[in-house]
């Protein structure tokens, strides 16, 4: 029960990535709001469609917003999932994912799953091509993006044509004491971001989890591409370059990106030009993976 009283505190403190956007939104040609129901609920989802009107069916991008787990909302990434689709010529989903502690491991990557089955089979009244999906996010967003990619290896699905990790949090078994944490107040201190662990994988065998710690998993050369966007000064950056590394070695098409004098959430929070130059990145491999 305590858990679930300080992340409701926590959930109170003004999100400053959702104050400031990092790009300028764009208009759009429409966006539309769906309530997917799923065995974890029902599941907020909006659907971005870029500016530009033709008349195919669009490559589609997943995205899964940031916040720890436990923390913020799909609307905080409203921005940029407006943009991507503007550049791209693709529709954007974003997913309203449950947040831990109410929700702990693995029920949001269950519910995204499902939510991507249910992408598919209503892709035609959607306009979409079920056969050119993408997925990415940031901070646990991308740790989402990453398990999904896993999770359909398991069930020896058809793989995204792109994955977007973003400073991905991808080790939940290496102590956060251990960790690179630029931040002398939380290095002081690593039982606070120890919360985190404790919310979204309350037992020791969820931590070892691949789905929970992908730089853990075995994986093949059959697994999504990948672009992972890893920050200087971020504690999560040694799992990034951990998880690029183990792709690459069993054969997985990599490109990461290191982004100097950044932390963690730059793409979010600044520096303004690197967070810039990252979404432009971003939005350049999903038109090389996506267009014909």
């Amino acid at each position: 029960m305590y858990k679930i009283i300080i992340a409701k505190i926590l959930r109170l403190f003004p999100n400053k990535a959702a104050k400031n956007p990092m790009i300028n939104q764009p208009p759009l040609k429409i966006k539309k709001d769906f309530v997917v129901e799923t065995s974890i609920g029902p599941t907020p989802v909006s659907l971005y469609y870029p500016l530009e009107a033709q008349q195919k069916k669009r490559p589609v991008y997943i995205n899964f917003h940031g916040g720890a787990f436990i923390m913020n909302d799909k609307n905080m990434d409203e921005p940029y999932c407006n943009y991507l689709a503007n550049e791209t010529g693709c529709a954007v989903l974003n997913i309203g994912y449950v947040k831990a502690p109410e929700y702990p491991f693995p029920n949001a990557i269950e519910q995204s799953y499902e939510v991507l089955q249910w992408l598919k089979r209503e892709a035609d009244d959607l306009d979409i091509d079920s056969e050119k999906i993408m997925v990415g996010g940031q901070s646990s967003g991308g740790n989402f993006a990453a398990a999904l990619c896993l999770y359909l290896q398991g069930k020896q699905e058809k793989q995204p044509l792109l994955q977007v990790l973003s400073c991905p949090m991808l080790d939940f078994v290496t102590p956060y004491a251990e960790k690179p944490e630029p931040s002398k107040l939380r290095a002081r201190y690593p039982q606070v971001a120890n919360f985190l662990n404790m919310s979204y994988v309350p037992e020791e065998e969820m931590a070892r989890n691949p789905l929970a710690s992908p730089v853990y998993a075995d994986v093949n050369e059959d697994l999504a591409p990948a672009l992972i966007l890893i920050a200087e000064h971020d504690a999560f950056r040694p799992e990034a370059e951990k998880y690029a590394e183990k792709l690459k070695t069993a054969g997985v098409s990599v490109q990461d990106e290191f982004f100097t004098g950044c932390k963690h959430a730059f793409t979010h929070l600044g520096p303004k030009e690197k967070a810039q130059e990252a979404w432009q990145l971003v939005s350049w491999k999903i038109k090389e993976v996506s267009v014909d």
